[in-house]
C-alpha cells in the first residue's frame, strides 16, 4: 500500500504486476498521481497556482480535495486531466493506461472490456479518450536527415467495378492517405486528403527546416523540393530500394507497424478516426527506448484533455476521400 511519504516522482514500475501490487486501490492511484502531476506542489487547474499552501479539506472526509487559497475554487488531481467526472475507478483507468501504451500494436476494446470487466462500449471510449491526448503536435520542426513518405489505409472493394478493378496504393480512391515524417528516431504523421505535391509540400515545409536532406521515392508530388531542400530520390518503380546512403526504409518501417496493428487488432478503422489511431502508434514508436514503467508515469503526464462522449460520436471528418 502506498503512503503520502513512500513514493518519489521518478519512482517506475517494472511490470503490470508491480503496478498492480503497488496500486491496490482508487487512493493510492491518486496519491501516484499527485506525486507524478504536482510533485508535493497542489496546483489549481482553475487559476492554475502552484502552491504547497492550498487548503486539504480534511473535515469533508478528504479524498484528495484541496481549496485554491487564491481563487477560492475546489479541486482535485483529476479536475483538468481525462480522468475528470469519470465514474470509472482510477485503478481500471491505470491498468487500462499500462496495456494500451506497452503493447506494440495496441489492444482492441473488446480485449479491454474482458480485462476490466467493463462494457465494451465503455472499453471503446476509455481507448478513445486516450488516443486524444497523444496529439503530435509538440513534435518540433526536423532540422537533420528526413525520410519522407505516404501510405494508403483502408480494405479492397468488396464490389469490384470499373473504377476499383485492379488497382491498388495511391490509384485505389476508397482508401485513405497517410503523410510521414521521420529523422533520428521521430517519427510524424498526418492524414492527408490527396498525394499532390501542394498537399505533402505544406507539411513538409511547416516541418522541416529548409536547407535539411530530405530523402523520398520518386512520387511526381514530391517534384519541386530540390529549390528549398537537398532532395535525394530513391526511385522504388525502377527497383531501387537505397542510393548511396539514402533509403526510406524507416518510414516504411513504421508503416508496417501502423498497418498490421490496424488489421492485426483493430481490423477496422474509420476515416474520422484514423487521425488518432495515427497518433496512438506515433507516440509509443517515439518513447520504444523508454522502459513500459517510464512510458506509464509519461503518459500520466500528458492526459490534459478530457474528450466527452457526445464530442466523439459527433466527431466529423475533415478528410475528403
Amino acid at each position: 500500500m502506498l503512503t503520502n511519504t513512500n513514493l518519489h516522482k521518478d519512482t517506475f514500475f517494472k511490470s503490470i504486476i508491480d503496478m498492480i501490487d503497488n496500486l491496490q486501490t482508487d487512493d493510492d492511484c491518486r496519491i501516484f498521481l499527485e506525486k507524478i502531476r504536482w510533485n508535493g506542489e497542489p496546483e489549481c487547474p482553475h487559476c492554475g497556482v502552484k502552491s504547497e499552501k492550498h487548503y486539504r479539506l480534511e473535515k469533508e472526509n478528504f479524498k484528495g480535495l484541496y481549496k485554491c487559497r487564491d481563487c477560492r475554487n475546489r479541486f482535485t488531481v483529476t479536475v483538468g486531466t481525462m480522468f475528470a467526472s469519470s465514474h470509472i475507478s482510477l485503478r481500471k483507468w491505470f491498468t487500462a493506461l499500462w496495456l494500451f501504451a506497452s503493447h506494440k500494436k495496441g489492444i482492441s476494446s473488446v480485449q479491454l472490456h474482458k480485462d476490466l470487466h467493463i462494457t465494451q462500449k465503455t472499453a471503446w471510449y476509455m481507448l478513445n479518450r486516450i488516443r486524444y491526448n497523444f496529439n503530435q503536435e509538440h513534435i518540433v520542426v526536423f532540422d537533420d536527415e528526413v525520410q519522407a513518405d505516404e501510405t494508403y489505409v483502408g480494405g479492397q472493394a468488396r464490389k469490384k467495378n470499373n473504377e476499383h478493378k485492379n488497382v491498388q496504393g495511391r490509384s485505389l480512391k476508397i482508401k485513405t492517405p497517410v503523410f510521414g515524417l521521420i529523422s533520428n528516431g521521430t517519427v510524424y504523421t498526418k492524414v492527408i486528403p490527396n498525394a499532390k505535391g501542394k498537399t505533402l509540400k505544406s507539411i513538409i515545409s511547416a516541418r522541416v527546416l529548409k536547407g535539411t536532406t530530405l530523402v523520398t521515392d520518386g512520387w511526381k508530388g514530391y517534384k519541386g523540393l530540390h529549390e528549398d531542400y537537398r532532395h535525394e530520390v530513391v526511385e522504388h518503380k525502377k527497383g531501387t530500394y537505397k542510393r548511396g546512403n539514402f533509403h526510406t526504409n524507416a518510414i516504411e518501417g513504421f508503416w508496417s507497424i501502423l498497418k498490421r496493428g490496424l488489421i492485426g487488432i483493430y481490423h477496422f478503422c474509420s476515416v474520422k478516426h484514423l487521425e488518432k489511431y495515427c497518433n496512438e502508434f506515433s507516440y509509443r514508436y517515439n518513447t520504444r527506448t523508454m522502459s513500459d514503467g517510464q512510458r506509464f508515469v509519461e503518459v500520466l503526464k500528458i492526459i490534459n484533455i478530457r474528450l466527452t462522449y457526445k464530442s466523439l460520436i459527433n466527431t466529423i471528418s475533415v478528410i475528403k476521400t
